[in-house]
């Protein structure tokens, strides 16, 4: 398990027909502020931030292709124009468990990444796929 100290952000929510919504700064639009979207909108600050992954390389729920099924992926890094970081996303009372990663390693199947990274916001996990090793933090971007 990977520990995290989220950055502090000062994010935009505003308020519309009773639901909360927040401005996505990778997507340039604002979003539904669900429990899964303030999990993910903190992981991007946390790579941004403190990792240093360029905001330029972040894709937001990126649709693929598994067969014939459209799929999104909550992250997608990406190095030298190919997918090189995935991170599947879930609300913080959802228990990370066998179904999440099997969900991550679906949508692998499809992006062949180096790193795949699942969290609920207080449990994170990384796995290299490379060595099919666990990480013991997220690498920093280079």
């Amino acid at each position: 398990m990977i520990s995290i100290n989220y950055p502090k952000y000062n994010f935009k929510i505003k308020e519309k027909e009773e639901k909360e919504f927040i401005y996505d700064e990778i997507r340039k639009r604002w979003v539904r502020l669900t429990p899964e979207e303030w999990v993910r909108q903190n992981f991007i600050q946390y790579l941004i931030q403190q990792k240093h992954y360029p905001a330029s390389l972040i894709a937001v729920e990126k649709e693929i292709k598994l067969a014939d099924v459209k799929k999104r992926c909550d992250i997608i890094i990406y190095k030298n124009a190919v997918p090189y970081l995935i991170v599947e996303c879930k609300e913080m009372n959802v228990t990370l468990n066998d179904k999440t990663i099997q969900q991550i390693l679906t949508y692998n199947q499809t992006l062949d990444v180096e790193i795949l990274i699942i969290t609920n916001g207080n449990t994170t996990f990384a796995f290299e796929t490379k060595t099919q090793k666990p990480l013991t933090e997220i690498p920093l971007y280079h």
